[in-house]
């Protein structure tokens, strides 16, 4: 078969501020070097064929062909909706009077329900793929969004954005979940990853639903009180991406939080805290100067010393590594998102030399990415994750946004 068109979108690692996009809050995805391939051949048909034999292994369905048009999608699960909804997306805009038959395969090297973005990276790979074989003349932003609406509106997946734009910008980025969706390319990026893969299997359509019910829940209980002070009130709201939630001081709504139940309660420090976090984080990013009354003030004073008096160099990948196990704390203490494996996989990391260690995406399994100083470091740490129980693992730099390739 003479493949004409070849695109290819990076995984994406859920860095700093996870479970925070779908709360209209910044968060801060970094592109891995593993990658997923789609070749498509013309065939001058009305109907694209879809295969993705990846996926024979898994003893799933890798095949779907459907018409050019306004398809439905099929059982929850089956990996051809995500080709039907980007199409779905694409005609709705206007643009179905442009495309043709294709024979599309997919390979990726981005494991399955891992928390890597490998439905994200399909998604954008396929967007991508129709709007360079067709001149659709979509941006990288156009891109993300038509991938995230059919994910999203399409397939009705409830996700935020930060997958999407995360594949389809590569390198690491500040993404801001409120309309117009600006992207930050952030400089420092000589950054090394160990990327983990715990082997249980997530689906972030489990997760995401009952921690939203679960801030509303809290958020009611609050806005429903009469002592809430009217200032504080008018930073909230009922749904959960209502808030001004960066403008909420944790001091200021701690005395009403006790009237809360254990979740509720939980979601919104959480919240709260991990913006915080993030905040200095992205400061390091942007090789601004760390305050040390506020580097104290989030990460405690012994953190402090112990980076105070290294290399410039060394002290920002400390910072971001005490950041990283600090957010993964609560991803497991606040927002019950861990598991046993994933504990004994970030210990594991960190005891064998990474400077962080966190669940990457949803949780309740998927992926652990650890901060490593280089590609040596990073192979110890995989080595010691495997032994603890992790099914693979892989060293990453940060990795380049979705492209066209060049056909063999």
């Amino acid at each position: 078969m003479n493949v004409k068109y070849v695109t290819s979108p990076p995984g994406r690692a859920d860095f700093l501020n996870p479970h925070q996009d779908y709360k209209g809050l910044p968060v801060v995805p970094v592109a891995l070097s593993l990658r997923a391939y789609t070749y498509a051949t013309p065939t001058g048909g009305d109907e694209f064929v879809i295969r993705a034999p990846d996926l024979e292994e898994y003893g799933e369905p890798s095949l779907d062909t459907f018409k050019i048009g306004r398809n439905e999608m099929l059982q929850r699960g089956f990996f051809g909706n995500y080709f039907r909804a980007v199409v779905n997306v694409i005609v709705k805009q206007g643009f179905g009077h442009r495309l043709r038959g294709l024979d599309v395969t997919v390979r990726s090297e981005i494991p399955i329900g891992s928390g890597l973005s490998s439905s994200a990276a399909i998604e954008v790979a396929f967007t991508c793929l129709l709007n360079h074989a067709f001149k659709l003349g979509y941006t990288r932003k156009d891109m993300a969004e038509v991938a995230y609406t059919a994910e999203n509106v399409e397939a009705r997946i409830p996700c935020g954005r930060l997958d999407q734009y995360g594949v389809s910008f590569g390198g690491v980025i500040k993404l801001n979940c409120r309309p117009p969706y600006n992207v930050e390319a952030l400089p420092f990026k000589d950054l090394t990853f160990a990327v983990v893969d715990s082997g249980v299997r997530h689906s972030t359509a489990d997760i995401h639903p009952r921690r939203q019910d679960e801030i509303e829940r809290g958020l009611r209980a609050l806005m429903e009180n009469e002592e809430l002070p009217d200032e504080l009130k008018g930073k909230l709201g009922y749904r959960y991406y209502e808030p001004l939630w960066e403008e909420i001081d944790e001091e200021e709504i701690r005395p009403f939080l006790s009237t809360l139940d254990r979740e509720a309660k939980n979601r919104i420090l959480f919240t709260l805290r991990m913006q915080r976090l993030t905040e200095l984080a992205l400061k390091v990013l942007r090789l601004e100067d760390i305050k040390k009354d506020d580097a104290i003030s989030l990460l405690g004073v012994e953190a402090w010393r112990r980076v105070e008096g290294l290399p410039e160099r060394e002290r920002m990948y400390n910072i971001l590594g005490e950041v990283m196990n600090r957010q993964h704390a609560l991803l497991r203490d606040l927002y019950d998102v861990s598991l046993p494996i994933i504990e004994d996989i970030c210990k594991a990391a960190v005891e064998a030399g990474a400077y962080g260690a966190k669940i990457s995406g949803a949780g309740m399994g998927g992926s652990v990415i650890a901060l490593v100083r280089d590609a040596e470091a990073g192979r110890k740490v995989v080595e010691e994750c495997l032994a603890v129980g992790a099914k693979k693992g892989w060293i990453s730099r940060v990795g380049e946004g979705v492209r066209v390739e060049k056909p063999e």
